[in-house]
């Protein structure tokens, strides 16, 4: 079995070199750079299966690399951890807005960062496989295997966090979630992200949903649902 390829963008060398050193180690292709424009290289070239990202690097900054990624066809299923020094709210929404599939803020637990890892690929490693159970609910429509969601049979652009919510939520229709419960189902669990993150992105998908915003419910003192079809 191929072991995967984690490309690290990191202008620290000694967090470049502790990095690899620990993934190395777990048996992982490791390949580290210093900047946001050598790292598209790398991902144009090799096409890594993860990309561990800092967001200060000089030049390009983590988030327009974030951003390149997800927003071409050939990279946006490439895993993306963003790991920064920025921690703070608005910083880690921004970046999941922008498609980051996880967060870390530094300094880091190695162990911790090569449980995310794990976690990481073995749920890349689903949206490759072959996925049934389209869900249709009147103009909505959301196909898990292509990880497409059509309203009125339009596409809509969603990140991967706002397509993993809206999935979780659809396919557990009427049963309401506590934004950790969102959060733990969809990322794992301790994934950095406090309530009001989960209600800054409920509040971007539903304005991407537009017509079938109302799809998505808030329950009072819980957290949110997927409104159940009345029978």
């Amino acid at each position: 079995m191929a072991k995967a390829k984690i490309l690290v963008i990191e202008d620290e060398q000694d967090i470049q070199e502790l990095i690899s050193y620990n993934l190395t180690k777990e048996n992982y292709g490791v390949t580290t750079v210093g900047s946001g424009e050598l790292g598209i290289e790398d991902i144009i070239r090799n096409k890594p299966d993860l990309v561990i990202l800092d967001l200060m690097l000089p030049g390009m900054d983590g988030l327009d690399v974030c951003k390149w990624i997800k927003q071409k066809t050939e990279s946006e299923d490439i895993g993306v951890l963003i790991l920064s020094a920025k921690g703070d709210e608005t910083d880690i929404v921004t970046g999941l807005e922008l498609g980051a599939d996880d967060y870390m803020t530094k300094p880091f637990s190695p162990k911790v960062l090569s449980a995310k890892i794990k976690a990481l690929l073995r749920r890349e490693k689903r949206r490759a496989e072959p996925q049934t159970g389209m869900l249709i609910r009147e103009t909505l429509s959301i196909h898990p295997g292509k990880r497409e969601v059509k309203i009125n049979g339009n596409p809509i652009s969603l990140t991967p966090m706002e397509f993993e919510i809206l999935h979780y939520l659809a396919t557990h229709q009427g049963w309401a979630y506590t934004r950790g419960q969102i959060v733990a189902a969809v990322r794992g669990d301790n994934f950095a992200v406090t309530d009001r993150s989960v209600d800054t992105l409920i509040v971007g998908l539903r304005k991407k949903m537009e017509d079938c915003s109302h799809y998505i419910e808030t329950v009072r003192g819980v957290g949110y649902r997927f409104k159940e079809l009345d029978h």
